[in-house]
């Protein structure tokens, strides 16, 4: 499976790291905010150091219940740091996580290789026509609601079914407008509680029956330090242990906080597959 960032064409058979920038004041993990050009260089040089093939640049917290940003600040926040990490790292490809087809649109402009969409395009209905337009990679992931009530939104007739039929909605809608590539996310803890983001994940393996990439964004996450009793700062080891699991399940792609122990768990499990 392969994806085309900027002319280059990604080999998706073998999985890949995305590190995580948050360009945010209130994302859940403290060790992803990046709120200055300093920290964002410093971050951006690491995370590239250490191995990541993608850095997801958010300007939007979407945990449960954070605050809804206008647009506006959105874009204030996004578009200078796309140019200042492509000016000093111009060979980084960035993805942009973000729902709203204006910040997509003018992140591309900047030079952004990837566009992850938490709502697969059901809260701006221009962001298909957005990425169809420049023909961009396009993660679509899974969720209810938006990240303000999603918590309420969990009740499903099946769980798995239903998240199977809602990707084969969107990416017919994807598919219709002439989007080429697609990477799926199941959406670990978006209108899902615990019990039903372990439902998933042990399920992980049914989705490739879609034939497309699988994306596992778990990194630090409540389904993880909640089970353990402890807090998302320790919550690496779980991490760990979750994603190599996730890479024998099918993960293509491993959306993480921490890169190198990321890496560290497709130099060892690659072991095991190949």
């Amino acid at each position: 499976m392969f994806i085309n960032c900027k002319g280059n064409l990604i080999d998706l058979s073998q999985p890949k790291i995305m590190g995580i920038i948050n360009i945010t004041p209130d994302s859940f993990f403290s060790g992803s905010r990046s709120t200055s050009e300093k920290e964002i260089l410093e971050n951006t040089e690491r995370i590239l150091k250490e191995g990541a093939d993608f850095i997801d640049l958010g300007a939007y917290s979407s945990r449960p219940g954070a605050d809804d940003i206008p647009v506006e600040e959105e874009m204030k926040r996004m578009i200078p740091s796309v140019e200042l990490i492509l000016k000093n790292f111009p060979g980084a490809l960035l993805s942009i996580d973000t729902f709203r087809s204006e910040v997509a649109a003018e992140s591309i402009q900047a030079g952004a290789a990837i566009i992850n969409d938490i709502s697969a395009g059901k809260l701006d209905e221009q962001m298909l026509q957005v990425i169809a337009r420049y023909q961009i990679p396009y993660i679509m992931m899974h969720m209810k609601g938006t990240p303000q009530n999603m918590k309420d939104l969990n009740q499903y007739e099946d769980l798995v079914k239903d998240i199977l039929f809602y990707f084969s909605e969107r990416t017919r809608a994807a598919r219709d407008l002439g989007i080429n590539d697609i990477i799926i996310d199941p959406g670990f803890g978006f209108a899902k509680n615990i019990e039903q983001n372990y439902e998933l994940f042990s399920k992980l393996e049914i989705f490739r029956n879609l034939e497309l990439p699988i994306l596992v964004g778990i990194s630090r996450k409540s389904m993880i330090w909640k089970k353990l009793g402890i807090s998302a700062n320790e919550a690496l080891n779980g991490t760990t242990a979750l994603n190599s699991i996730a890479l024998m399940k099918g993960a293509s792609i491993l959306r993480v906080h921490d890169v190198k122990e990321a890496v560290e768990c497709i130099k060892l499990t690659r072991e095991l597959i190949n």
